[in-house]
């Protein structure tokens, strides 16, 4: 038996921690560069606010203060996730993170009569040591388990802790729970399954297997078998991706050098940080630079160029070395560019990386770079390399709350 545990309107969620004051009232938290909302209080979905509104169009409500916004503070929210996972990894088995604001458990070793109550503990533990909503679903299938989460959080009767254990709520659930709200079906596959009559989850549960596969192949049969409470193999989120990228646009274009070159540091760097986070090396670095499309006035400029490696690599200093030579070679002067960014790719596990025979001083210095790399990754950001910028003065965010709870000169005073 599976149980998820979902934080509700997360990073809205981390918001009001620090702001009690908030409670109740409409709040909205917005992308990179205040851009568009991504994150909404119950009352913002109540004043009909929709997911992805821009935040120009929502400024008579800022003005009015019947809505407030936020700039998206990740270094919070991340530190508070770490502190909800850190509560889950010592009270439940076979913990699954699977994403900021979710993670699936084990509830196998878990009498099914102590099942709702052992959740309702845990939830009230999350809310009084962390301060953050929870709701909780519990399932054979982690489909369904996803699917009482959703009821948990829409119903107050529940308590926050839905169960999914017998056939009779099993099928009441389907019944009740539109084919777009499935997980794993997206938008473009919804438009196709609701043509063929389907419309809701149930729908979908009673068709016969053999159609399934043949209309949606493997990811459509795993679906239909988890619906019908029967664990499916998931692809496992461990497995190495074949490219990763760092990118933004910037809130104001960049023209010289020497500032785009920080930018490029920065996420090459942290494209270095996630090889070494996932224990792979890529052999490739890409950078791209691009001017802004629709500033028709301007003279336009679009360019990428690829450094290969000699050895794979996932040392910063490798990483962000190659990045620049790139940059050096499609950076053009006179150009205002609104975004950049590298991606790395060719990308290996450290243990398949075939090593040249380097003489002792090279050796040596690859050694050196691999170490600095490792007390980067443990300094939290607070290491940096000389190239990249210092402050991240490049990003709108007019709205941003302080990091309560990772520098000290943001700490709540207590008079």
């Amino acid at each position: 038996m599976y149980a998820l545990v979902d934080c509700n309107n997360f990073f809205v969620s981390c918001e009001r921690v620090f702001r009690p004051d908030l409670e109740g009232k409409a709040v909205v938290v917005l992308s990179n560069n205040d851009g568009c909302v991504v994150a909404r209080s119950n009352e913002a979905k109540a004043l009909g606010i929709k997911m992805g509104t821009p935040s120009f169009q929502l400024k008579h409500f800022y003005e009015k203060g019947t809505l407030i916004p936020f700039s998206g503070n990740h270094q919070l929210y991340s530190n508070l996730s770490t502190r909800i996972m850190s509560i889950l990894a010592e009270d439940c088995d076979n913990l699954e993170i699977y994403s900021i604001d979710e993670a699936f458990f084990s509830l196998d070793r878990i009498p099914p009569e102590q099942r709702i109550s052992h959740c309702r503990k845990l939830r009230d533990k999350i809310r009084q040591w962390v301060g953050i909503p929870v709701s909780i679903g519990i399932a054979p299938s982690k489909t369904l388990a996803k699917s009482a989460a959703h009821f948990a959080k829409s119903f107050k009767g529940y308590r926050g802790v839905c169960a999914i254990d017998t056939e009779e709520k099993r099928r009441k659930a389907l019944s009740l729970l539109p084919i777009g709200e499935i997980w794993g079906i997206g938008r473009k596959m919804v438009v196709r399954v609701e043509e063929k009559g389907i419309h809701t989850a149930l729908d979908y549960a009673e068709r016969r297997r053999d159609w399934i596969f043949s209309e949606w192949n493997l990811p459509g049969l795993q679906i239909w078998e988890e619906l019908n409470g029967h664990p499916a193999k998931f692809r496992n989120k461990d497995d190495k991706r074949k490219s990763i990228c760092h990118s933004r646009s910037f809130a104001k274009t960049i023209s010289e050098f020497e500032s785009l070159a920080g930018r490029i540091s920065d996420f090459a760097s942290s494209c270095a940080a996630d090889l070494r986070s996932e224990g792979t090396v890529a052999h490739r670095v890409s950078t791209f630079i691009r001017t802004n499309r629709f500033r028709e006035d301007l003279p336009q400029d679009e360019a990428s160029t690829e450094i290969i490696l000699p050895v794979a690599a996932n040392s910063s200093q490798q990483i962000t070395t190659a990045a620049l030579q790139g940059l050096r070679i499609i950076f053009k002067n006179g150009m205002e560019y609104k975004k950049a960014g590298v991606v790395v790719s060719d990308i290996i596990s450290m243990e398949d990386n075939t090593q040249l025979i380097f003489d002792p001083e090279e050796e040596n210095q690859r050694e050196k770079e691999d170490r600095l790399s490792e007390l980067m990754d443990l300094k939290l950001g607070d290491l940096r390399l000389a190239r990249q910028n210092k402050k991240d003065n490049s990003t709108r965010h007019e709205h941003r709350s302080p990091n309560y709870t990772t520098c000290l000169e943001d700490i709540i005073k207590v008079y």
